[in-house]
């Protein structure tokens, strides 16, 4: 047999074999995925969705504007000793402590592993997966661009180790994503600066800041990254399906590669993801601001301060509670009124029970008209933040009208790699218009139902704007019928 007719056997052969190797891995990624779908779609939720439970689970989707409703709802809603210590990196609370009310983290809906399902309401915000990844981007170079105060990389690294081990709180480096995002991009920043400095650089070629290349990672090249393939795309489906790599699943991994390496599966995914949306007892839209803060003040709002005025809470058990907890703060109201060194913890205890009262007697409209003041400053707060950070990568800067000046062809890579993320988007808008609709309704209602005193003088009013439509009916009815007389006497 001459070499060339070997050669040409052994590539069909090697052909033959890896088509089988790649049917093989596709099988198996099948059977696995199919597996953990049809087992999530048959655990056990509540039943009574609409319904809160004794403990409310914020799965807080990154950029989807969570930190506001976690600030400006939620810590005006739950009292401090009623917040289960924070979740961000891997489950640091006992799920039976007492009082454990509220759970606000960006840890995935495995999360419920750890949780009473039975006794556990979900709520979440979905967002445009293209707003969210740029968002992502702009919120990586962000917090990256804070270290660029260090001579060098070796510097920022080691004063950030240093103020976190020093620091009891939650740093954003350790939370996810950013716990992964935040360093790459910072090294990131850190060799375009060297870089530019070698080269003795000292103007910047392009006039968009997702294009600044000599500054910071270009748009393009952040979205093409195995980090944000891991991380971003897919992250708001991945992340309510319980498959991110920070999921207590130990088959996430398997399942989340499977899917990226067969497209096709991501569909089971998506299901599952679905389906756990449909069971939520709130799902808001980051750009339906408005509507989605009106539903969840009046969808969760209200059931948590009917909650509160029903569990009667003691003072002396709230105090206790705080004391213990001292990786959490005080509400915001507290912290801006009280002087921690100068009250006597007779005031304090004073000042904490009309805060507890003012919270029970709150209404869901003046829980709107507070979240409307807090998300004013909230926002003023961030932006001054952002403006202060982006001034170290000046010229470049973030901004509305910037994100009109991405190319259509990089807006079309990132929906095609979010693909996953746009068919869950879909349906969490048929979601909220199908839920908004009803709450709608349920409101009109109820101002019906608080105006029956008023139905008498309706009816009155009724019945005598009825007769007058009946006189001028008749009278109508009359002139045509006497016109008509006349036109058939003039044509005799």
């Amino acid at each position: 047999m001459d070499p060339t007719t070997k050669l040409t056997l052994f590539l069909i052969f090697f052909r033959i074999a890896c088509a089988s190797t790649v049917e093989n891995n596709f099988g198996h990624c099948e059977r696995v995925v199919k597996n953990w779908a049809s087992s999530s779609l048959h655990q056990g939720v509540n039943k009574d969705k609409h319904t809160l439970q004794d403990l409310l689970f914020f799965l807080h989707v990154p950029r989807t504007g969570g930190r506001s409703y976690y600030h400006c709802f939620l810590k005006k809603l739950y009292p401090s000793s009623q917040e289960c210590p924070r979740s961000y990196d891997k489950l640091r609370f006992d799920p039976s402590k007492s009082k454990c009310r509220l759970l606000a983290t960006h840890d995935d809906y495995s999360m419920m592993q750890k949780l009473p399902k039975e006794r556990t309401s979900v709520v979440t915000i979905v967002r445009n997966p293209v707003d969210r990844v740029l968002s992502s981007y702009e919120f990586s170079v962000e917090v990256a661009a804070r270290f660029l105060v260090h001579p060098n990389l070796a510097s920022a690294t080691k004063m950030s180790k240093t103020v976190r081990a020093k620091t009891k709180g939650v740093s954003t480096l350790d939370i996810w994503p950013w716990k992964y995002l935040v360093p790459w991009m910072r090294g990131d920043l850190f060799a375009r600066r060297d870089a530019r400095r070698q080269k003795g650089l000292s103007e910047v070629k392009s006039n968009s800041p997702y294009d600044m290349e000599d500054i910071l990672m270009p748009l393009h090249e952040f979205i093409d990254e195995p980090i944000a393939h891991e991380i971003i795309h897919n992250g708001a489906t991945f992340q309510i399906a319980g498959l991110t790599n920070n999921s207590y699943l130990a088959e996430s991994h398997e399942i989340r590669h499977c899917v990226q390496e067969h497209k096709s599966l991501g569909q089971h995914v998506l299901h599952v993801a679905k389906k756990r949306l449909d069971d939520m007892l709130y799902v808001g839209l980051t750009a339906e601001h408005k509507e989605s803060a009106a539903m969840f003040a009046n969808v969760v709002g209200a059931q948590v301060i009917s909650q509160l005025k029903d569990a009667n809470f003691s003072m002396d058990t709230l105090a206790d509670n705080q004391s213990g907890n001292s990786s959490l703060h005080l509400d915001s109201e507290l912290e801006n009124n009280v002087d921690q060194n100068n009250n006597t913890l007779d005031e304090k205890a004073t000042l904490r029970k009309e805060v507890e009262t003012k919270r029970e007697n709150m209404t869901a409209t003046e829980l709107i008209e507070v979240y409307e003041g807090c998300i004013s400053s909230l926002l003023k707060t961030q932006s001054r933040r952002r403006f202060a950070s982006l001034k170290k990568i000046s010229p470049a800067n973030f901004s509305k009208e910037a994100r009109r000046h991405v190319s259509e062809e990089v807006l079309q890579q990132i929906r095609t790699l979010n693909y996953l993320d746009l068919e869950l988007f879909k349906h969490a808008q048929k979601i909220f218009t199908t839920r908004h609709l009803q709450l709608m309704g349920n409101l009109d209602m109820k101002d019906g139902s608080e105006s029956k005193f008023d139905q008498p003088r309706a009816i009155e009013l009724w019945k005598t704007l009825s007769l007058v439509m009946l006189c001028i009916l008749l009278l109508v009815l009359f002139l045509f019928a006497h016109a008509r007389r006349r036109v058939s006497k003039v044509k005799v």
